[in-house]
């Protein structure tokens, strides 16, 4: 058990043994990051306050959701004059990723910065690159999981295609609210033969411009335009699309009223125009929908 920041610690779960060790660092929080519940190891009367994080250090692993909650399990022991111990098996993947995103955002570092704080004190962390890229996305997100984020609706659907390969249990809660059962001032994106609304501006997922070109070096160059650009919307998933996706890896997205193709879906993701590839993929052709906003008439 090592001390990383005041009134933090990082460890193995050996340390919960150290009922001595424990009391002279002051712990009264403690963050069990560990596919193993952590319970017989502690005392029956045990006074801790105690937050069990059930996962296991592999690269496919959700961490990201669970950040914000253990940031904030931490600090408050840190607030009530207390200490926190973080701990997984070892002490070096788990762990060390949600000691790194306390630092980052507790003393707004970027990721690299707090990770080389706790690598200064503790020289065998070494996190997963699964956690890692999970860090740098919580650093994109400025230290907050925001669930309506374009960049962690992104995420989120990625590990769907982690969690369910066959696709057969997608979780409700991924498919946005169908724009046309409700009203809002959000633009909205309509097919454009039919004019049924098939998305609101919240479901557009932004992807960096790729490498255009030169990112289909596979195809012959004769097809190939320099300066291309997106010739698609990437969205989240709209409720309208849920029976078309459940079981199938990819196929056609079809209009649910008038059923021209609007574009396609792959859960193994596709490439964009402008060359990155997204994964997974909804994407909707701009040809074959209108942007509609509306106007604000009051001055």
């Amino acid at each position: 058990m090592l001390p990383v920041d005041p009134g933090v610690f990082i460890g193995t779960a050996a340390d919960l043994k150290d009922i001595p060790g424990l009391a002279e660092a002051g712990i009264t929080h403690i963050v069990s990051v560990d596919s193993v519940d952590p319970a017989p190891l502690l005392p029956v009367d045990s006074r801790y306050r105690k937050k069990w994080i059930n996962i296991l250090d592999e690269v496919t692993s959700d961490l990201l959701s669970h950040l914000d909650d253990c940031c904030l399990f931490i600090q408050e022991a840190v607030d009530g004059g207390g200490a926190a111990l973080v701990h997984c098996q070892a002490g070096r993947s788990r762990s060390a990723t949600v000691v790194t995103a306390y630092l980052m955002r507790r003393h707004k570092l970027g990721f690299a910065e707090a990770y080389h704080k706790l690598k200064s004190v503790k020289r065998d962390v070494q996190v997963n690159s699964g956690f890692e890229e999970q860090l740098c996305l919580y650093e994109a997100l400025r230290c907050q999981v925001d669930t309506s984020d374009p960049l962690y609706k992104q995420y989120r659907l990625t590990k769907i295609t982690e969690k369910y390969p066959e696709l057969q249990l997608v979780p409700r809660e991924v498919f946005a609210a169908d724009p046309a059962q409700s009203n809002s001032s959000e633009a909205s994106y309509r097919c454009r033969k039919c004019r049924r609304t098939l998305f609101r501006s919240s479901s557009l997922l932004s992807h960096p411009v790729g490498e255009g070109a030169s990112a289909f070096s596979h195809k012959k160059s004769s097809n190939l335009t320099e300066g291309v650009q997106c010739t698609s919307y990437f969205i989240e998933p709209v409720q309208w699309m849920e029976q078309a996706l459940l079981g199938v890896m990819d196929g056609q997205l079809l209009c649910p009223k008038c059923r021209s193709k609007l574009g396609s879906f792959s859960w193994c993701g596709d490439q964009c125009s402008c060359g990155r590839w997204i994964t997974p993929s909804f994407q909707l052709h701009r040809n074959r929908v209108d942007e509609i906003r509306l106007m604000n008439l009051h001055r």
